[in-house]
Order: structure tokens, then sequence, then C-alpha cells
């Protein structure tokens, strides 16, 4: 058992005290920020259907609406997490925050000793690792697949611990689960080009770990792939195809279901990269100037540089891409950061700086300096004021906070369906953008309820 003293000592101890802070505050935001349009609402309500349905095989977008866009492990997690403790905002991201606790805990078991405390400060407060602590998304599962393939795969190689391959085909199946084989794509050139460079002697991976790792990654992955499209025919084609070839292609690509333009210039993932690694990312930088040539010949560093290079490098001609991207290789910085520690000057300015950002966020959202941020981009605050006996609409088109706070109430109408309507009966309530309103001609029994600068509610009535 640990002793009292040792628990005193670490508890004392300056960097613990921040992890707990920080641990602490992504919790509470976890807890208070409502959920945001439109991907976290999203997948929120896709959870919130499976639940209230019980359809675990094919994800809905809407009642009866398949969504091809996404594997279902992490629907699956929060789905889990609604049906155990409700449909609050908190217990959807319980999940995630918790996957981002054992990834913690799974990057320390590869840090320097006595660095284990400064490289899990670091991953924590690495901006895109902060962000998604707590955030309703595939994101996060791709990452702790990735993590967790490259992770045991160097335990396999290194420390001649044979039953860690099994762990590394795991990890690809968790990835292929979160997002399909952009884990794969991620995961095996930058081992093939490690192995290649240090003359590793293929010999040693044995023709039986390799079978039974293939019939375990099968095992996991496939089968949902295979009743997937048998409940819903084109499935594959359009995930396998549509979302990993023309959508890496092709921003603009019209056959998009459920995404949105994310038309970016030639290599932003790198901007990407140094954006959201910041201040961490300095040091590598630093380092890679002075000792490139030593770190290379360096199998750990090589093996995370790699880790850490791959994703961008695949990324940079694809225009179709967002920050969340770069979130597999936070695990990887963390470590490489946490390794070159001992020789970087000015680390209470690090330390500082990373966690000085996240905690006077935190003050400013306490004390109101992000509510446009959150009234702008929910809907939460305006379902709120529904009264739940009469009827709610959305002209044009619904957001899907709104079908989430509804809990699926929500219908949508268009001008002729709204005026005919208006006609009928009274004692509705309809959402409408800005910009549809000023296009409305009959707006005198339109009652404004709650607004934000993008939208508003109105309560209908017939004089």
């Amino acid at each position: 058992m640990l002793s009292y003293k040792y628990i005193n000592k670490l508890f004392n101890n300056k960097i613990v005290i921040l992890i707990v802070v920080i641990l602490v505050i992504r919790a509470l935001l976890n807890y208070s920020v409502p959920l945001m349009d439109k991907t976290e609402a999203r997948y929120a309500e896709i959870a919130r259907i499976m639940n209230e349905t019980k359809n675990w095989i094919t994800p809905q977008i809407d009642y009866g609406i398949p969504f091809w866009g996404k594997p279902p492990i992490s629907s699956w997690m929060s789905a889990v997490s609604i049906y155990l403790f409700g449909e609050n905002e908190f217990f959807l991201r319980l999940p995630y925050f918790f996957l981002s606790i054992i990834l913690f805990f799974l990057t320390l078991k590869y840090s320097k000793p006595k660095n284990k405390l400064i490289t899990g400060l670091i991953l924590l407060t690495l901006p895109q690792f902060f962000l998604h602590l707590g955030v309703v998304s595939t994101d996060l599962f791709l990452t702790f697949g990735i993590s967790l393939a490259f992770l045991s795969f160097w335990e396999f190689l290194n420390k001649k611990n044979r039953p860690s391959i099994y762990f590394f085909y795991l990890g690809l199946a968790i990835g292929i689960l979160s997002k399909g084989p952009i884990a794969i794509i991620l995961v095996i050139p930058p081992i093939l080009i490690w192995m290649f460079w240090f003359s590793f002697d293929l010999r040693y991976i044995l023709i039986k770990d390799f079978l039974y790792g293939l019939f375990l990654f099968a095992l996991v992955s496939i089968p949902w792939f295979i009743i997937a499209e048998k409940n819903s025919p084109g499935f594959l084609d359009y995930f396998l195809i549509g979302e990993h070839f023309k959508r890496f292609f092709d921003s603009n690509w019209i056959g998009d279901k459920y995404g949105f333009p994310k038309q970016q210039p030639v290599g932003t993932i790198w901007v990407f990269l140094f954006l959201f690694t910041m201040p961490w990312g300095i040091i590598i930088f630093k380092n890679l100037l002075k000792k490139f040539k030593k770190i290379i010949k360096n199998k750990w560093e090589f093996y995370l540089l790699l880790w850490i290079t791959w994703t961008p490098i695949f990324f940079t001609t694809s225009s179709s891409l967002i920050h969340p991207y770069v979130l597999p290789v936070m695990p990887a910085i963390a470590l490489l950061v946490g390794g070159f520690w001992d020789n970087v000057k000015y680390k209470n300015f690090y330390i500082i700086f990373s966690s000085g950002i996240i905690i006077t966020v935190f003050i400013l959202y306490i004390f109101g300096f992000q509510k446009k941020i959150f009234l702008n981009n929910t809907d939460k605050f305006l379902i709120a004021k529904v009264d739940s006996n009469e009827p709610l609409f959305s002209l044009n088109e619904k957001s899907y906070s709104s079908q989430f706070y509804s809990q699926g109430s929500i219908k949508v109408l268009n001008v002729k369906q709204f005026e005919s309507l208006q006609k009928t009966r009274g004692d509705f309530f309809i959402i409408i953008n800005n910009k549809d309103f000023k296009d409305l001609k009959n707006t005198e029994n339109l009652y404004l309820i709650e607004s934000n600068e993008k939208k508003g509610l109105y309560k209908t009535l017939i004089n």
C-alpha cells in the first residue's frame, strides 16, 4: 500500500496539483458547457437516438435516417452512458473523459521514469488534447486506438514482449471502429519506415503472431461492417469510397451527406499542428534544429518523430480537413518533449504559460466572457424556453442541438408549410434564422421569445 508520507509528498508536488486542477477544470466544463453545433451535437443526437430506439447496429442521424459517416464505437459508449445515467451533457461526455484518463496513464507508462509527471502535464495542456478531454466525437477513440497500436508495437519490438502484439492489433481494430481504415494508414507506414531505417529483422515477427493478431483484428472490427451493410445497403460504398477517397481529394465533394465544406489551403495541417501544440511544439522544433542527426539515430526518439510527422505529411495535400486531424499525434508529442525535458531551458515558462492559458480561459468562462460563443452555437437556450405541451418547429432546417435538446420532437417546415400552418392553428413555437426571418412576408403574429445573433425562437398566435 502507498504510505502516507509518499501520498503527502506526491500532493505537495506542484506538477501534481496542476494536473488535478486541469482535470477538475475540464470536468466542470464538461458539466456546464452545452452541446455545440455541428459536430458534438450531431454525435450526441446519434447516441440519444441509439439509446431510445435500441438500434445498436445502424447509427441514425434522425429517426429512420442512417448515419453512414463514421463507425459506431464512440456512439455506443455515449449511448451506454445515457442508458446508465441520463441525457445530460456531463454523462454524454463521461466516456471520453475516462478514455482520456486511460490514455494519460498509458502515455505515462512509456515516459522517462523521472519525467512522468511533466509528461502527463504536457499531454493535458496540449491545446488539442485539452479540447478533447470530453468532446463527443470520434477523434478521441481514434487517437486511443492509434496510440495503443504504436505503443504496443514498440513494446513488442524492443522489450521482447510478445503478448503486446495482440494489443497492437486491438488498437488498430478500435481505430477502425472509430473512423475506419484511416487508422491503418496513420499507423503502418511510419512503423515500416522505422523498421527499414534500423534494418529490423522481420523474422522476429513470427507467422503465428501475425496470423493470431490478424484473427483478433478481424474478429473485433469486421463483423459490424458486414451487419451494417446488410441492415443498410449502400453503407460500405459511401463510407469506404466516399468518406475515405472522395472527401480526401475533393473538399467540395457533392456526395457528402452530413458534413460541410472544409476548404483549406494546401499544407494547412502543419498550421494546425503548430497552433494546437503550443507552446510545447517549440521544444521539439528547437531540438530538431540542434540535434536532428542524433534524434534519427535514437530508436525511441525517431519512432516518436515518425508518429508525429506522418499524420501531417499524409494530410498535407488534402484541403478537406479540420484541426482535430492532428489529435492522434498528441501522446507522441508529450512523450518526445518529456524525453527532452532535462535539457529544456526556461522550464517554468513552459509550465506557467501552458497551464496559465487553461486557467485563464476557465476564469473568463466563469465570468461570462465566452457566453456569446455558446449562445450562438447551440439551441439549448432557445429550447429551454419552449413549453413542452406545444409543438416545436424549425424553418427550413433544424440543428443537431435542437434535435437533442427537444428529444427529437422538433420538426422542419418550409415557408409554404409554415404559412399554411399559421392560418390553421396557433400556439406553436418555431425557430427561425435571422436571414430567413427577413424574407418572410407575414410576421405580425410572430412573438419573439428568445434570440441570439443567429436565430430566434418565436411563438405564433392567431389573432
